[in-house]
């Protein structure tokens, strides 16, 4: 007898999707994560289950993609100073806002908005380490990225 292993497959991926996120990892402490079938609990009502919105997801990582697009426009200098510490604190906001991101896009099951986030975190990463590496030794110095901190 031959199972056709997509038909399967759909059908278990439709009834995860029905289920909520509490539904699925519950939260609360003390509580088994299946109920035994030998003792109901019927006075136990679950709680209501939470919507995801869609909305929220795709604000949050246009959010991080502004920050992320806008540091390209950064109006001061990178070579030292406050310029260079405003610009590394904007580049750890992406990391951050990435982070945000991505953790949210997981929770809701937005793969390409998952992805997005994640590349918004190398992105901040990326930014950071090319002002940090010559400063610190590992990379080689040139006239936009010297290796000083402070100006003189």
């Amino acid at each position: 007898m031959s199972t056709d292993w997509d038909k399967e497959l759909r059908k278990i991926d439709q009834q995860l999707e029905s289920l909520s996120d509490d539904a699925l990892l519950p939260t609360q402490k003390g509580k088994p994560a299946r109920p035994s079938k030998a003792a109901p609990a019927a006075t136990d009502a679950p709680p209501p289950a939470r919507k995801t919105s869609t909305l929220g997801v795709l604000a949050r990582l246009l959010l991080a993609v502004g920050l992320g697009v806008a540091i390209m426009f950064w109006p001061y200098s990178t070579k030292c100073g406050l310029g260079l510490f405003g610009y590394l604190a904007a580049s750890l906001m992406i990391i951050v806002a990435g982070g945000w991101s991505a953790i949210w896009t997981w929770r809701h099951r937005s793969a390409s908005g998952h992805v997005l986030s994640l590349l918004l975190i190398l992105w901040g990463s990326l930014l950071a380490a090319q002002q940090v590496l010559p400063r610190i030794g590992y990379a080689k110095p040139d006239l936009v990225h010297p290796a000083i901190w402070m100006c003189g």
